[in-house]
């Protein structure tokens, strides 16, 4: 008889969450447009750390959409996202906003709903989009409040309820994912597992992916093959098969490439550090192309070199440098453009600087700032449109500061290496890298901490230090740098 009650109850509560799923997966990618237009990765191409970020999120997000529609999950755990908006207007909201140095808003928000339609109008209200247009959808765009409707209103059922039937109770489950915050040990424990199946599955193709980059960088003497973005160990052995079998076809066009750096990134064409860019999109053709066209970019390198020392000459022996981790990914003709463009301003106001009084000091230009400013790692961050007596001005108030911090940048970089070389070995893992976004001061602090711990389940893992909880494709651990 308990048996025949507790079915009919199942029954009436699996109808019940049926129908008060008033939005369909196709409906919330609807829904999601204008956050997915705000936060693309396509849109952050000259951006790589806010790219990587938006990208990273993206795919634990689409996780948790999938999550949503699966029929009988139940396990729902709060997870904590962050994106890099593109719109620049500073908009009022509850969620943690900062604006990165680009410009973008960062919004950093917590999900912990458990329905679709929740889900996005906690998304859009996240990030400050609007969210008039779900109304054109038919669907109740209040689902925190009674709904009018009777069909769709979900039944409450009383706490004897959940005690009679061994059923959770999904408020009470709620509420404690609420009060129950996200732990290193504790993610560890839930993850480790995952991450271990996903690695050991991925371990052929990393030994294949070292053995073509070794062969590649031999065949053509390169310095070194890298990737703009973390694409997968697969994604990565394809473009190198691809890279292989243009050599095969073409040798000839690869005679220029010895001592350079190749880096797969969303366009071809060669960098402002001096690289060579293969569009992962394109085809052999293009590739061709750019590589018949280096002995005009290295005559543009050189000439683009000449441009950087003209420009310190006229401020004082100060170096004009090109930081890949900190700055958009230029190319070779727009870097050369943006340095003529400052260059030609200096000359013409005839800035009064002591020849070599700012030897040692480092500097760099970006176009979408207004404001000069210094880095904590002591370069003059310089916008190409500054006014030429507030740079003066702001260069001599700060000289000795960048003198400073340009030591501490050096004592910091060494303190970092240590620690990560500690940590590597104490913790027997096979990798410890951060991502471009976590400053050395953050990796720092994350490994001191790191060393305090016992921590047996990271022997032989990848460990990324990041901004969020994650486990990616090939196995590689991600944890927050100011995990808890």
């Amino acid at each position: 008889f308990c048996y025949s009650i507790r079915l009919c109850l199942e029954k009436i509560l699996l109808q019940c969450i049926l129908q008060s799923r008033t939005l369909s997966g196709a409906d919330a990618i609807n829904a999601l447009r204008p956050f997915y237009f705000a936060v693309h990765p396509d849109f952050f191409g000259q951006h790589p750390k806010e790219r990587e970020v938006n990208e990273n999120s993206l795919k634990r997000l689409n996780g948790y959409l999938e999550n949503l529609q699966k029929p009988g999950f139940r396990s729902f755990k709060p997870t904590q996202l962050t994106f890099y908006v593109r719109e620049r207007e500073r908009n009022s909201s509850n969620v943690q906003e900062s604006f990165s140095a680009s410009g973008f808003r960062a919004v950093s928000f917590t999900l912990h709903t458990r329905d679709l339609l929740s889900t996005v109008l906690d998304i859009l209200n996240s990030c400050s989009l609007s969210t008039e247009h779900i109304q054109s959808l038919n669907v109740n765009s209040q689902p925190h409040k009674e709904a009018k409707s009777t069909v769709n209103r979900p039944i409450k059922w009383d706490k004897t309820y959940y005690s009679f039937t061994g059923f959770k109770d999904p408020e009470e489950e709620l509420e404690q994912a609420h009060r129950v915050e996200t732990t290193l040990i504790s993610w560890l424990d839930d993850n480790e597992a995952s991450a271990v199946k996903k690695l050991k599955k991925s371990l052929p193709l990393r030994k294949e992916l070292e053995r073509l980059k070794f062969e590649l960088s031999h065949q053509l003497q390169l310095s070194d093959i890298r990737w703009q973005r973390s694409w997968g160990i697969a994604h990565r052995c394809s473009q190198l098969h691809s890279l292989g079998r243009l050599v095969q076809q073409r040798p000839e066009v690869l005679k220029n490439v010895k001592g350079r750096t190749v880096v797969f990134t969303d366009r071809s064409g060669m960098s402002a550090a001096g690289h060579i860019m293969l569009g992962t999109m394109d085809v052999h053709h293009h590739w061709t192309k750019i590589f018949e066209r280096l002995p005009n970019y290295y005559k543009l390198q050189k000439r683009l070199l000449f441009l950087e020392d003209r420009i310190s000459q006229l401020l004082g022996g100060i170096q004009v440098i090109y930081i890949e981790e900190l700055q958009p990914l230029l190319t070779l003709e727009e870097y050369y453009e943006t340095l003529d463009s400052f260059y030609n301003k200096l000359r013409d106001s005839r800035l009064l600087f002591h020849p070599r009084s700012l030897r040692g000091l480092q500097m760099i230009l970006e176009s979408d700032r207004y404001a000069p400013s210094l880095h904590e790692f002591g370069h003059f961050t310089i916008p190409t449109v500054c006014d030429p007596a507030t740079l003066q001005w702001f260069i001599f108030a700060k000289a000795q500061e960048a003198r400073e911090n340009l030591k501490r940048k050096e004592e910091m970089m060494i303190s970092e290496k240590e620690l990560i070389d500690t940590s590597t070995e104490k913790f027997s893992l096979d990798r410890l890298y951060k991502e471009p976004s976590v400053s050395s001061a953050q990796m720092i602090d994350c490994c001191k901490r790191l060393l305090e711990e016992s921590l047996p389940y990271l022997q032989g893992m990848h460990l990324c230090i990041s901004h969020f909880y994650s486990v990616l494709q090939d196995g590689d651990l991600c944890i927050p740098w100011n995990w808890k």
